[in-house]
C-alpha cells in the first residue's frame, strides 16, 4: 500500500490536483448561482463537495498520512445526510406546486 501512495505522489504534481479541484470547486458555485431547478442545485452543492474532498484526499496522500482520508469519511456521511433530506424537501415541495423550480419558493413565504 505504501508504494501505490509513492507512485501517486511521484506521478501527478499536487499543482494540477489543486487546479482540477478548484475548476470543479467554481463549476458547482456557478451551476448554484445560475441554475433554477432544485435538483441540478442539489448536484451541484454535491460536486462542490467532492471537489474538496478529491483536494483532502491528494493532501493526505501528499503527506503520507491518513488524517485527511478520515475527515473525507465524515464530509461524505454528512454529503449523504444532506441529500437525503434536500431530496424530502424537494419531493414535498413538488407535490405541493409540480414544479421545483426554486423561483417559486417566493410564494411559499405566505
Amino acid at each position: 500500500m505504501e508504494n501505490n501512495i509513492n507512485l501517486f505522489t511521484q506521478s501527478i504534481p499536487l499543482e494540477h490536483i489543486v487546479i482540477l479541484c478548484t475548476f470543479l470547486f467554481c463549476l458547482g458555485v456557478m451551476g448554484v448561482l445560475l441554475r433554477k431547478n432544485a435538483i441540478v442545485i442539489l448536484g451541484c452543492v454535491e460536486l462542490m463537495l467532492n471537489s474538496v474532498n478529491l483536494l483532502l484526499t491528494a493532501f493526505s496522500a501528499y503527506k503520507g498520512s491518513g488524517e485527511g482520508q478520515i475527515l473525507v469519511f465524515f464530509i461524505m456521511v454528512v454529503a449523504a445526510a444532506e441529500v437525503a433530506v434536500g431530496l424530502a424537501i424537494i419531493s414535498m415541495i413538488y407535490r405541493n406546486t409540480r414544479s421545483v423550480d426554486v423561483s417559486i419558493f417566493n410564494k411559499l413565504r405566505g
